[in-house]
């Protein structure tokens, strides 16, 4: 049976109801596609987390909550620290964000819903929870974090505002629920949590840099502090959606608020989500799979190329092909420039997380690609969008051949999802360096059979590094070594 949706007065407000339901949400009541597309999703941010474990940007995190960190039961995946949720949750999140390959969804507002999991599993590992508990929290983000991304029109983004605002609002939902806070107090942490952190779109315009996939994050950690403070009893404002300068006050002008209660249990949003094939800007994915069709259906090279024409929407020439996207510097503006990512599928003839490194991102092949790309803006396109994530690709060749593909939606996309090989194959490759073989195979068996697992912190001491540790331990046993002397000749 799914949850029943708690009856509600005319007088609760928004944030009211939502609470209500999550609080009174049970692993049974959620559908056996919903738990199982949790598992794939879980799986797909582990995998994105042990490559982020790897970036730099997580590596300065990592030094200052070294330095900041209080402790407690939240385990840091790759290192196998324990410390505070608040700290924990940050660390987990900007590690499952940070190569910007981890889940997508785009309504009105684009979102990575995935982003929140770290908050479920540090007030989980707080409160002792079990497997279940966990699968409830991460469809509990899911289904909100979705929710809201298709109550806005248009979406924040649109009005300058970033996705990690939205991001604000839920995860002290998930916090909350994993903390087994009742729905007064999960609804004060949303208060708490919303009212201060609005997030501006900045983050994503023009040069980009380490907060582009830091931002979201920051808002799941708010979400932790959020419930904390609601669970010894911190008040917020409990209007914060729908009242007296609240969000849809003052990011008018058109909500449908009703999106973001009906139907509640009747259906589930995580099985409506997207899957990364690319370590890219969501809206790059469609015109990559079109590229990379027509390159290796037709054998072309990038000497033979004159000209890629992109038709895609207008946010797509906006957002990713300014001027600084045709003259990428970093691995945040590499991932979102249309120009390059294009550039790179068409010389190596794929985009994977080797494609942004800084000598990938200056090899000279590439870039003497760039200018080839042309990005335009189809309002036939828009129409479409976002039931259809279309482009349309032209390519010229320099004797006189052209070649032309439209579609619709990218790889990954639930209507051509990856299947459960292709994503354990990306996660074995995102795995690799961090988790010896025998080690990737306890985290798999673990988050598929998640709902039999007693203890949350179980399944996150696996995530601790074995090889970094065995290289620690060899290194060490080297320098412990006696040194052989030297004798002189006779």
């Amino acid at each position: 049976m799914p949850a029943t949706n708690p009856i509600a007065s005319a007088k609760l407000t928004v944030s009211a109801t939502m609470s209500r339901w999550a609080a009174s949400l049970q692993y049974q009541d959620i559908s056996e596609e919903a738990v199982y597309q949790a598992k794939r999703f879980l799986l797909d941010s582990l995998g994105c987390a042990l490559g982020g474990f790897q970036q730099h940007d997580v590596s300065i995190a990592l030094e200052v909550l070294d330095e900041v960190a209080g402790p407690g039961r939240a385990t840091v995946i790759g290192t196998g620290k324990r410390m505070d949720p608040v700290s924990a949750a940050l660390a987990n999140a900007l590690m499952i964000r940070c190569m910007d390959y981890n889940d997508i969804y785009w309504k009105q507002d684009p979102s990575h819903p995935s982003d929140i999991f770290p908050a479920a599993i540090a007030c989980c590992e707080r409160s002792e929870s079990d497997g279940k508990e966990l699968i409830v929290g991460l469809v509990l983000g899911h289904e909100f974090e979705m929710r809201l991304c298709e109550a806005a029109f248009p979406g924040i983004r649109e009005r300058g505002w970033h996705h990690a605002t939205l991001t604000a609002f839920v995860s002290p939902i998930v916090a909350g629920r994993a903390l087994r806070l009742p729905w007064e107090q999960i609804q004060h942490a949303i208060g708490i949590s919303a009212s201060r952190h609005c997030t501006l779109g900045a983050v994503t315009a023009g040069k980009l840099t380490m907060m582009k996939n830091t931002v979201d994050p920051l808002a799941t950690q708010s979400g932790v502090l959020a419930a904390l403070l609601a669970q010894k009893g911190y008040t917020g404002p409990e209007h914060v959606i729908d009242g007296k300068e609240g969000l849809t006050h003052v990011f008018g002008p058109d909500w449908k608020l009703g999106l973001l209660t009906e139907g509640l249990g009747s259906s589930w949003r995580i099985t409506q989500c997207g899957m990364k094939a690319f370590p890219t800007e969501a809206l790059t994915h469609t015109p990559i799979s079109a590229v990379l069709d027509l390159v290796k259906e037709n054998d072309l090279h990038p000497e033979q190329v004159q000209k890629i024409q992109i038709r895609s929407l207008a946010r797509a020439a906006d957002i990713l092909s300014d001027p600084s996207k045709y003259d990428p510097h970093t691995k945040e503006t590499a991932d979102h420039s249309l120009p390059y990512v294009i550039a790179a599928a068409l010389v190596d003839r794929q985009v994977t997380p080797v494609q942004f490194t800084m000598e990938k991102i200056r090899d000279p092949q590439i870039r003497a690609q760039l200018k080839k790309v042309e990005v335009v803006a189809d309002p036939e396109i828009e129409k479409v969008f976002p039931a259809l994530q279309r482009v349309i690709v032209h390519i010229d060749t320099t004797d006189g051949r052209s070649f032309n593909k439209q579609l619709d939606f990218p790889k990954g996309d639930p209507r051509n999802p990856l299947t459960d090989q292709e994503l354990q194959e990306k996660f074995a490759a995102l795995a690799d360096g961090v988790l010896s073989k025998p080690a990737q195979q306890r985290v798999k068996d673990a988050v598929w059979k998640l709902e039999r697992v007693g203890s949350v912190t179980e399944l996150m001491v696996l995530m601790e590094s074995d090889l970094r540790h065995a290289a620690t331990r060899k290194r060490n046993a080297e320098l412990s070594k006696p040194k052989r002397r030297k004798t002189a000749r006779a």
